[in-house]
């Protein structure tokens, strides 16, 4: 360690940690030279899980990677869960589940126009999906919608119902984004499970009135909504569940900014 922080002083090095040269040298050369790699990766580990709370190993170590090369520090995926297991700082995963689609109605539902689709620009196809979230002993619920393409959220929206009034604000928000006019065609699907707020006159007339086509899960199998599955559970355990959310306002707050992080870093 010594020998990768050469500008550095070996006295500055060690008071870092709290040791003393004299320590440095009686417990060996390479033991503390480990101990201080791996002191130094958790400290980063911190400074990272300030804004990415609940990132996961496998994106830690990603992000670690130009941070270990600068610092000339090696250390595999495996190694790094090692190292914050053994400090305790590993993520535990959630596995209870709150049912948000009402897919049992009288309403229209559209068929899946997605299978074999693969986007190969942004706004050619959109995925919408609503999840739950629990703030201050009460759930409140987030709609998304995501450009498949870019990975983009594109719009969000967090209330404390169900409704259809409350979904198709994440919608407005996706469509204000659009650069719309006669001169421009668009080609864009939207697509969602058969959830009642999807299907609603409301919803429906506005995709209409955009000329954007319309598509829905078919058998209820997460898979035919993979990427908006995937969204839901990266902001909601890495960013969203353990705040200190006290009011949906500041719910609003927390979602705005939790969006804005994972757009910096996707």
């Amino acid at each position: 360690m010594k020998t990768n922080f050469s500008h550095i002083g070996l006295a500055k090095l060690c008071g870092w940690f709290g040791l003393t040269r004299q320590a440095y040298y009686q417990n060996g050369w390479k033991g503390m030279e480990v101990s201080i790699e791996e002191d130094i990766l958790l400290s980063e580990v911190s400074k990272i899980r300030e804004g990415h709370k609940r990132m996961g190993t496998r994106k830690l170590h990603d992000k670690l990677c130009k941070f270990m090369i600068d610092h000339q520090i090696k250390m595999g995926r495996d190694a790094l869960f090692d190292l914050l297991s053994s400090n305790h700082m590993l993520v535990r995963k959630r596995t209870r589940r709150i049912q948000t689609t009402q897919s049992h109605h009288w309403l229209r539902k559209y068929k899946n126009l997605i299978r074999g689709f693969v986007p190969t620009g942004p706004n050619q196809l959109w995925v919408s999906d609503i999840t739950y979230w629990k703030i201050n002993g009460i759930y409140v619920y987030i709609s998304f919608i995501t450009d498949a393409f870019s990975r983009k959220v594109v719009g969000y929206h967090v209330a404390l119902s169900l409704e259809t009034v409350e979904t198709i604000e994440a919608l407005k928000m996706a469509l204000s984004e659009l650069i719309l006019g006669p001169n421009i065609q668009l080609n864009l699907i939207h697509h969602s499970d058969r959830g009642v707020q999807y299907c609603c006159n409301e919803y429906v007339r506005l995709l209409n009135e955009n000329h954007i086509q319309i598509s829905m899960t078919e058998n209820g199998d997460p898979l035919e909504n993979a990427i908006a599955e995937r969204l839901n559970g990266i902001l909601k355990d890495e960013y969203l569940n353990d705040s200190p959310v006290k009011s949906i306002y500041e719910a609003r707050l927390l979602l705005a900014k939790s969006v804005r992080l994972y757009v910096s870093i996707r």
